[in-house]
């Protein structure tokens, strides 16, 4: 086997700065640097038609490192990976070198209820459309198509003060920027002001709030654009566990629209019920100047199970998706099924951790991809999630159904996507379902079984492709540092954005994990 050049990916520099500047940074940290090595046989190196479809044998070599630490002023957390590829014989069109992926998210304490930083850092391979093979759901690292880099940062100070029991206030100013490529979405920086202003503990049955925010962006390719958005809310308390709320604002944003308005008021009227520790439901209807909208959050949680429901409606960017953590975490899910066994949070995180380790589970839920534009989109999405523990396995099952629709002219998309793309793009939707059982054989042995189908269509094109993915693998603890996994997967979608043509692949692979 040939094996290329690698060059290593940006580290965290926001994290790292924090991280340096800390006072007490040499007490209670963990790093832990590891290497992964993996052979892999698949019947279709680059997700090609099936009449095109290539074999080879591929030898991956996965170094990096984890650093997690807690300090009275300092929280950090942060992973970067390199995934080193191997091919038989002569690399194939199509298939990449090397991949890396990296985050890093800190917290810092400057002044007691006072000054506090936020950071984070991310980098790695994302979906170009939603349309054609989406390599990093079927597993499929090394092949190229639909994909690109995207590289995040964000760091925010911000002013937090407790007025006594009569107000909070917290003052935020932000600053980012996401970098997807020189020729796609570009590099925008963007500028944000927001202060919130919410009653203390003081106002027990009726509670208010204030909240403002300002942003302005940058692209390099699309020039300036802004958004301000405020609103005001109150809460009447009926009972211990129910209340009304009511809120009113106003919304501005700054882009050519396709139905000619961008700003407005807006109004919504809901409730807040939470009969218990472990059940919550919090709901909302009203109206913005785009047309009728809502919102829903409900959770339940029992000894060994734990299920989620939440709906939303908002005007969002592929930017600042981006730019978002992981919405269905699979750790907070677990969290949340283990907080019975765990009461402690730290016991119930180090559980998780060694829980998703030796299952060799997914650190996110199925959710929708979010694809390249620079059009501010109007999204509407509902998910479903349900985590089951019983004695000897654990069943996590997840669904979504995500409509975006463009709201801003394709003219901003079409110069990179293409104009039969960019339009197929202007109006989507996507429905998907994933499920995973894990059986713990013994303490140190699991065997796991997931499936995944997703569902994309264009509604402004009638354009529909469906992507499936079925796995099966075992896990097992050799050592405390030494870990070995055995996987057989079948995938099959669609191998272009654009035509009906699809990719079938089979796989087997083998890996040995060491932690130094």
């Amino acid at each position: 086997m040939a094996i290329t050049t690698v060059k290593l990916p940006r580290l965290a520099p926001v994290a790292l700065a924090l991280l340096a500047v800390a006072p007490q940074c040499h007490a209670g940290w963990r790093f832990t640097p590891f290497v992964g090595v993996t052979e892999t046989f698949t019947d279709n190196v680059a997700l090609q038609p099936d009449e095109q479809a290539r074999s080879a044998w591929i030898g991956e070599v996965t170094p990096g490192f984890a650093l997690t630490g807690r300090t009275p002023r300092l929280s950090l957390a942060a992973m970067t990976r390199w995934h080193v590829f191997a091919y038989e014989g002569k690399r194939m069109p199509g298939t990449a070198d090397s991949v890396n992926q990296y985050n890093a998210n800190a917290q810092m304490r400057v002044v007691d209820d006072w000054l506090y930083v936020d950071a984070l850092a991310s980098g790695g391979p994302q979906s170009v459309s939603a349309f054609g093979p989406q390599a990093a759901v079927t597993g499929n690292l090394w092949a190229t198509g639909n994909r690109a880099n995207v590289h995040t940062w964000r760091v925010s100070p911000y002013v937090r003060h407790r007025f006594g029991g009569s107000a909070d206030l917290t003052v935020r100013y932000l600053r980012d920027s996401v970098d997807a490529g020189r020729n796609l979405l570009g590099t925008s920086e963007g500028r944000t002001v927001a202060a919130s202003l919410a009653s203390g503990s003081s106002f027990y049955t009726l509670g208010w709030s204030l909240d403002y925010s300002k942003q302005d962006l940058d692209n390099k390719l699309m020039g300036p654009s802004s958004s301000e958005n405020a609103m005001g809310t109150l809460r009447l308390r009926l009972s211990r566990s129910f209340a009304l709320t009511a809120s009113r604002g106003y919304d501005r944003y700054d882009f050519q629209s396709l139905g000619g308005r961008t700003a407005g008021a807006n109004w919504a009227g809901g409730f807040i019920w939470a009969p218990s520790s472990r059940t919550s439901v919090r709901a909302s209807f009203g109206h913005r100047y785009f047309g009728p909208s809502g919102s829903l959050s409900a959770s339940h949680r029992r000894r060994h199970s734990v299920f989620n429901l939440s709906y939303s409606d908002e005007i969002t960017t592929a930017r600042s998706q981006f730019l978002l953590p992981a919405t269905f975490d699979t750790a907070a899910m677990l969290d949340k099924m283990f907080t019975t066994s765990f009461p402690d949070p730290a016991a119930r995180a180090q559980a998780v951790e060694a829980y998703m380790k030796l299952a060799g589970l997914p650190p996110t839920l199925a959710d929708s991809i979010n694809y390249f534009s620079n059009r501010f989109m109007r999204q509407k999405q509902l998910h479903a999630s349900m985590g089951l523990n019983g004695a000897h396995g654990s069943w996590l099952l997840s669904a979504y159904d995500t409509r975006r629709e463009a709201l801003s002219l394709a003219q901003s998309d079409s110069q990179f996507l293409g104009s039969e793309l960019a339009t197929a793009s202007q109006d989507t939707r996507q429905r998907g379902v994933s499920s995973t059982y894990t059986y713990r054989v013994s303490s140190r042995t699991s065997a796991s079984l997931s499936a995944l189908a997703f569902r994309t269509q264009s509604l402004s094109t009638g354009l529909a492709q469906d992507t499936r993915t079925v796995r099966f693998g075992m896990n097992h603890q050799l050592s405390d540092r030494m870990q070995a996994a055995f996987e057989v997967r079948h995938a099959r979608g669609a191998s272009s954005a654009l035509n009906a043509k699809t990719y079938t692949e089979n796989a087997v692979s083998a890996t040995l994990s060491i932690q130094l």
